[in-house]
């Protein structure tokens, strides 16, 4: 992550929640009061956001002390703590909801990512995500899907050409779509194109497409698929695949696999705080 973007983001956020003040801690607490307060996993899963945590407690108070017991991308069981914070009383319960909105968004992601690696059980075959994340958490979404164990997909529509149905149909047709964005792309950016049919996959091979991506195919489609393509053009398969099919899709040869549900139907991990 870019830890100076997570930085602002965190300002961000700690301003739209705390406003002109905090009104609750202020009036109960002078700034003397120090007291411990500890992240405790409600439930198993994977742990990620430390860095949430340590720059986030750094921005609120450099008075506080955070000691981080999970690293991301480890598992954290229930009753385990995530991390022991130290420092004014006032300050560790002002970033509180923040903090831990953000962890258990995280690490949902990351929990949800390490089931579908778990379930693919693939040495070949790579979980990635897409971009469906919810604005402006796009960075600290996918971040908790390396954490995981998966990979990224494209950030964003700058970084990467992915021709879609629509994109083909007004361009008239796959080799016509690839030549126009050839004619413009810089050379470090890679063309992707979506298919649908055998037809749709070898003209996509005959427009030397970088990556093909099998949409909404079958497992057996998918292998069929990938058999046809050259070693040289990256496979992905997408739509419709969830943890209850996903394993089917194991021994297709398929390079990638992109769920979206990774960031779109992630359930948070319940972890709470509590001063002691």
């Amino acid at each position: 992550m870019n830890l100076l973007k997570l930085k602002k983001q965190l300002e961000a956020f700690f301003i739209e929640d705390i406003g002109d003040h905090d009104a609750t801690s202020s009036y109960i607490f002078s700034k003397a009061q120090r007291g411990n307060a500890v992240i405790t996993a409600k439930e198993d899963g994977t742990f990620a956001g430390a860095d949430v945590i340590r720059i986030g407690y750094e921005i609120l108070d450099r008075n506080v002390s955070v000691n981080l017991l999970k690293q991301d991308g480890e598992q954290i069981n229930k009753g385990e703590h995530a991390a022991v914070i130290e420092g004014p009383i006032g300050s560790l319960l002002t970033g509180e909801r923040v903090i831990l909105n953000l962890l258990q968004r995280m690490s949902g992601i990351a929990t949800l990512t390490n089931q579908a690696v778990t379930c693919l059980n693939s040495v070949h075959t790579k979980i990635t995500d897409t971009r469906k994340t919810t604005p402006g958490l796009r960075m600290i979404e996918k971040y908790a899907v390396r954490c995981g164990g998966g990979y990224n997909h494209r950030f964003g529509l700058y970084d990467g050409i992915m021709l879609k149905d629509n994109h083909i149909a007004s361009s008239g047709s796959i080799f016509e779509a690839v030549k126009q964005v050839r004619a413009h792309a810089g050379h470090m950016i890679k063309v992707e194109v979506e298919i649908e049919s055998e037809e749709q996959l070898l003209e996509a091979i005959e427009a030397k497409a970088d990556i093909i991506m099998f949409d909404n195919r079958s497992p057996e489609e998918v292998k069929a698929f990938a058999d046809l393509t050259p070693p040289s053009i990256i496979t992905e398969a997408s739509g419709g695949i969830t943890l209850q099919n996903l394993a089917e899709y194991g021994n297709t040869g398929v390079d990638y696999i992109s769920l979206g549900m990774l960031t779109h139907s992630a359930k948070s991990l319940d972890l709470s705080m509590n001063a002691e």
